[in-house]
Order: structure tokens, then sequence, then C-alpha cells
């Protein structure tokens, strides 16, 4: 595992480090402190898994460096650990491609708990976040919470499925059509029918509500 640390606090940089290597022995950390840095060590670790990013960095919106990171680099699951953690700013990450959000306010071992799900394939979300949704996401998220606990209990096929951990990694239907080679048509058809099963709206509620859920879903082999 080659993890990409981004911040532009040094000390925060070494406190991340550590975590890592307590997850990880084997992890290979490396550092970026600002988004020009990030994108060139993204472009010279074609083996990188995982970027950890903090939205407030010195030359560009973080926000901005993680649509890039998703355009450029659409393989690499990208988490934001930062000191913004209101529901816009978590929705915001979600709806760009993270596929997780850790609060710097977060103590240590739920951080390493966050990492952990992180590293498993599962999607962390705060606690705070999933209970302080828009009133019209509130439905969706209670019903998530009530419904049985498995994808095919809520009548989720095979397919819809793969296509649901793809969306969890924050790819475009145009990136699961090639992923899965299929037309861009049924991947709609199936989207839709994903956000109907689990009473959601759009993708981010979508991922919220999986997150509520607990499931943690593998990839199809070779996305």
């Amino acid at each position: 595992m080659k993890v990409l640390v981004v911040d532009d606090h040094a000390l925060i940089r070494d406190a991340l480090r550590g975590v890592l290597k307590e997850l990880k022995d084997d992890a290979t950390v490396v550092e970026a402190a600002d988004s020009r840095q990030a994108l060139r060590l993204t472009d010279e670790n074609p083996d990188l898994g995982l970027v950890l990013l903090d939205l407030n960095l010195p030359d560009r919106s973080g926000f901005d460096l993680l649509a890039a990171l998703r355009e450029r680099h659409p393989a690499v699951s990208v988490v934001v650990l930062s000191a913004l953690s209101d529901r816009d700013s978590v929705a915001r990450a979600l709806e760009q491609g993270a596929t997780g959000f850790i609060p710097k306010s977060a103590s240590r071992e739920v951080m390493l708990s966050a990492l952990r799900l992180v590293f498993s394939g599962g999607v962390y979300i705060p606690p705070e976040i999933l209970g302080s949704r828009e009133p019209s996401a509130k439905r969706g998220l209670s019903a998530a919470r009530a419904s049985p606990a498995s994808p095919r209990d809520l009548g989720l096929t095979g397919r819809q499925v793969e296509i649901l951990a793809l969306m969890m990694q924050g790819k475009s239907n145009k990136a699961i059509c090639r992923s899965l080679d299929l037309a861009e048509p049924t991947v709609k058809n199936h989207v839709t029918a994903i956000l109907k099963a689990l009473k959601v709206t759009n993708r981010t509620e979508a991922v919220i509500a999986v997150g509520a859920l607990g499931w943690e879903l593998r990839s199809p082999e070779g996305s």
C-alpha cells in the first residue's frame, strides 16, 4: 500500500505517517505540501493506492485538487481529511468523488477505525453528518437504517451491486461503462434503480446511505 498525504503542515503529515504505519507496517507514505507537489507525485507514482487530502491548501482549493485527481487518476481513492467537517463540505467532497471524509478533530482511535474501514474498501462518513441531512434526504436515510442488512434484501441485482461499488469510488457513468463494458443507457437505468432501492435522490445521498448501512462493497475484478 502506497499512500500520498497532502497537507501543508509538516507536523500533521508526520502524525498521519505514524497512524498509517501503525495500521500497515509495510505502507509507503509520500508527502506533498501543496497541490502542485500532489499532482506531480501522483503522476510519478502509478502504484499509488490512496490519497489523504486536506482541503485547505496554500496554492489551490482542495476541492479543485480533488476534481483534478479524480479526472487524471480515477483509479486512485481520495479520502478528505480536513478541519472543515460541516455537512455541505462533506456532501461536496463526496459529490466530487471522494471515497471518505475524516474530520481532523477526530480522535486517534476514530481516525484509526476510519482508515481501517477505508483500507477494507468501505467509505467513512462522520456519524454527526449522518444525523444532519437535509429534510428531503432524511426519509431516505431513515429508510436505509431501517432496511434489511444486505443489497440483495433491498432487491439489488449482482450487476447493480457492482455498479454501486463503482459509484462509491466516485466513478462517473462513463467510467462505469468502461469498467463493466456496458452501454451508457444501461448504466443509467441501473443507477436509477439503485437510487430508488436506497430511497435517495442522488449519488451523494446514496454514498451516505450505504455508509449508514455499513455495507462493504467490493469492486468488480480489474475495475
